[in-house]
Order: C-alpha cells, then sequence, then structure tokens
C-alpha cells in the first residue's frame, strides 16, 4: 500500500512538473512585478508592517508615520532578504537595487552602539539602545552579512563590522545576550531566551563565522554554547527559563512572565545546540538534548497543547495576567493576554522535527534512506506549484497582493486597555510580500535545478 501511495505521488509530481515548466515564466514575471511594486513604497528606502492600498495608513508595531521604518520583522531586513532572494533567482537588478536600498536604510538607522531597536525615525535622533527582542538587530545584522557576501559596498562592510563588535561587546559574561544593551538597570539586562532572543544571536555569530572565520566569533560561540550548557535546569525538569538573573536563577521579566520552565524555549535550545555542534564540531552539546526531549514528551497538556510556563517543582502550567495576578486556567485571563500572549502552543510538530534532526545529526538512523522523506518531497512539489498558481491570481496588475478585510487589533488610546476591539481594511502587507517571494523563488529555483 504504501508503494502505491508513493508511486501515486510520483505520477502526480511529474504531471506538476510538466505544469511547472509552462509556470516558470509567469512565476518570474510575478516575482519582478512583486518586486517592483513594493520597492515603489518604501520610506527612506525601509519598510513598514502594514500600509492601506492609497498609502495614506501605515503600520509597524502600532499606527506609525512617514518617517519611521520597521527594523524587526517582517520589516526591513526581511523585505532586504526577500529582495535579495528574488536577485539570486532571477538576476533581476532592480530587486538588488531594492535591496541595496533597503541596507543603506539600516545603516542610515544604525546607533552609536552598533545597533538597532525596532524601529528607525529619519525626522528624529538615533536612539542609544540595542535591541534583541523579536530578532531586531540580529535580522538587520543577518541582512548585512548576506548583501556583504553579494556585492563590494564600503558602507555596509563598516556596518557589518560595527555590528560583530557590538554582538561581542554586548555579550554577557556568562555567554548568554540580555535582552537591551546597555545596562537599563531593570529585567532588560538579564539573558534572555524569549522571542528567540540568544537563539539569534546565536544564529547571527554562526553565520559571521561561516562568511569571516574571525577566530574571535569563534571564542563568542564557544562561550554561548557553554551557557546553554550551564543554564539547563536539573531534572526532574532539564528544560529552560524564559531569562535569568546574574545568579544564572530563572527570573521574571514582565509582570505576567514568571520564573519557570518553558517547553517552547526548550525547543529552541535544542535546535541552537543543534546548531552550535554542526558549526563547532563538538558532540558535547549534544548531551543536553535526550533529557530535554523526554520531558518535553512527558509534559504535554491535556489538549495535547504546551504550556509557556511550567511551575518549577511542580509541573503544572502557570497563568498570570498583568500585576502578577495568578489564575488558574486560560480562560480566567484578560482578553487582551488570553488572545495577545502565547499561554498554549501545539509543539507537536515542532518536537517531532528536532526528534528527527537529533537523531540524524547525533548518527541513531537519520541518515539512512527513507522513502517517506521522497514521498514527503513530491508532495512538496505538488503542493508548491499549486501555491505559486494561488500567488499568481490573487496578485494585482500593479504587482500588489493586498490583504482583503483585513482584520486587526484596534489601538486603543493611551492609558486604556484593550478589550476585544478590531477594525477592518484592506491592506498591503510586508509578511505576505515575504512569504509569496520566497514561495515563487524556491518554485524558480527548484524546476531550474531539475532542468538540469
Amino acid at each position: 500500500m504504501k508503494k502505491l501511495v508513493f508511486l501515486i505521488f510520483a505520477f502526480a509530481g511529474q504531471a506538476c512538473i510538466a505544469q511547472g515548466d509552462a509556470l516558470l515564466s509567469k512565476a518570474e514575471d510575478s516575482l519582478k512585478r512583486g518586486v517592483s511594486f513594493f520597492h515603489s513604497i518604501n520610506i527612506h528606502g525601509g519598510y513598514v508592517y502594514y500600509v492601506t492600498t492609497d498609502f495614506s495608513l501605515r503600520w509597524g508595531e502600532g499606527p506609525t508615520d512617514a518617517n519611521t521604518i520597521e527594523v524587526q520583522p517582517p520589516g526591513t531586513p526581511a523585505v532586504g532578504q526577500s529582495f535579495l532572494a528574488a536577485y539570486r533567482s532571477t538576476g533581476d537588478e532592480e530587486a538588488l537595487a531594492a535591496a541595496k536600498d533597503a541596507a543603506h536604510a539600516l545603516i542610515r538607522g544604525q546607533n552609536e552602539l552598533g545597533g538597532w531597536e525596532h524601529t528607525i525615525n529619519f525626522a528624529g535622533s538615533k536612539r542609544k539602545t540595542v535591541s534583541f527582542d523579536d530578532d531586531q538587530s540580529q535580522s538587520a545584522i543577518s541582512f548585512l552579512m548576506a548583501m556583504d557576501q553579494e556585492i563590494e559596498d564600503e558602507l555596509i562592510s563598516e556596518g557589518v563590522r560595527r555590528a560583530l563588535d557590538m554582538m561581542r561587546t554586548s555579550q554577557l559574561d556568562n555567554g548568554g545576550w540580555p535582552h537591551k544593551y546597555p545596562e537599563q538597570g531593570n529585567y532588560h539586562d538579564y539573558a534572555t531566551f524569549n522571542d528567540e532572543g540568544i537563539n539569534d544571536c546565536i544564529r547571527v555569530m554562526i553565520e559571521a563565522y561561516h562568511f569571516y572565520k574571525d577566530e574571535r566569533i569563534e571564542t563568542s560561540l564557544r562561550k554561548a554554547a557553554r551557557f546553554l550548557m550551564i543554564s539547563q535546569l536539573p531534572p526532574p525538569q532539564p528544560g529552560w527559563a524564559q531569562q535569568y538573573n546574574e545568579f544564572l536563577q530563572p527570573a521574571w521579566a514582565r509582570t505576567f512572565e514568571p520564573p519557570s520552565v518553558c517547553p517552547s524555549v526548550t525547543v529552541n535550545n535544542i535546535n541552537s545546540l543543534i546548531d552550535l555542534h554542526l558549526a563547532l564540531d563538538d558532540d558535547a552539546y549534544l548531551e543536553p538534548i535526550p533529557d530535554s526531549i523526554r520531558w518535553l514528551e512527558e509534559i504535554r497538556l491535556e489538549n495535547g497543547k504546551w504550556a509557556r510556563f511550567v511551575e518549577l517543582g511542580t509541573g503544572k502550567a502557570l497563568y498570570y495576567d498583568r500585576g502578577r495576578i495568578r489564575v488558574d486556567t486560560l480562560d480566567q485571563l484578560h482578553p487582551e493576554r488570553r488572545t495577545g500572549y502565547a499561554y498554549e502552543t501545539d509543539l507537536t510538530d515542532r518536537l517531532r522535527s528536532i526528534q528527527k534532526r537529533f537523531e540524524k545529526v547525533s548518527g541513531l538512523g537519520g541518515g539512512e534512506f527513507n522513502a517517506d522523506d521522497e514521498l514527503v518531497s513530491e508532495e512538496r512539489i505538488v503542493s508548491l506549484s499549486r501555491k505559486v498558481e494561488a500567488i499568481i491570481a490573487s496578485q494585482e496588475a500593479s504587482g500588489a497582493w493586498i490583504t482583503k478585510d483585513d482584520r486587526f487589533k484596534k489601538k486603543m488610546p493611551s492609558g486604556v486597555r484593550w478589550n476585544g476591539q478590531y477594525e477592518v481594511m484592506d491592506r498591503i502587507s510586508s509578511a505576505v510580500f515575504n512569504k509569496n517571494v520566497f514561495a515563487l523563488c524556491e518554485f524558480l529555483d527548484i524546476y531550474r535545478q531539475r532542468e538540469n
């Protein structure tokens, strides 16, 4: 039966490949038009999250103005990466020019410390704080390094050098990175895994090590690896917390983020340990992983999800509202917390993925041929072709992709807590643009590889 299913998908894949030949020119045209349109709506070379179709309203984390761009994904660095991917897939010079404009916008907004906060305001002064929250400085550095590999540009090279110097300077003595730099005198100084802060720092330094082979970067990575090893909590809860104080203790951050063991953080850290093992060729970085995976399997909630926060010692799920007000269940939280923060998540696919990845890198059978992998590959080809057809069909003549009747949280006046209010309007989304560009690029790359 399994062989029959495989053959069915194989035939479907071959049919789809034939259709893909006809789709190639349409996909490339769609990609070029999409890039050209999105480049035309830049602000000083950068981008926000959303704009209305008449460009009269803009949003980042909230409503913004015509002099402000977003650094945090899916803003300027993420859009720049999309332009760069489009250039690599098509050779379109406008895509490269758009990527260069985005890179220069980031460099103009790079502060004296060598990093960024989540926005750049070209009409105001540069902020003197570096944020590692939500992949802000990290995404900017990743994009600039990618551009540094693609073109010769002294401004970009110098921006990368300053940023990497900042990464080494801001790294804590224990090997982690803080939420913000320099010291703020509060929880922002703690080594912070929340929102993949340290994980994104590790990713950036691995990329830098790959590109520049600098011994100082290797030293930084080994410090980070040691921090992952020593910050793992002991059995019977061998996971990781969201943030650690200077005494390497799980600590409070915001008033709804208690000291605890965090399943999603643990998944992220397992992936980072594997990344470090591959980058530095050190088997010791794999040793904490089996216990962590077993713990993740044991603490699944009855509804099939995992709690964001697990109480130290007891293993109970923790739910906190603002003001450190603890409640017993998710339903008892205020709507602003219940809908705006992932207190429960489904980690099933991610856990399965890290198990397979760990087995492969540790030599536990992942290197053998697996027909299921080939089956999934054919499924992906069929699925991707259909996705590309839908992307092309949804594109406006202008090249824009418009999210019709987009529903989003209403921005409340200062001091008024959100309580379920929404707004609806047509908007142009950077996230949708990025997603569509990478799908089109993947399609073009796969079919051209098959032709060769």
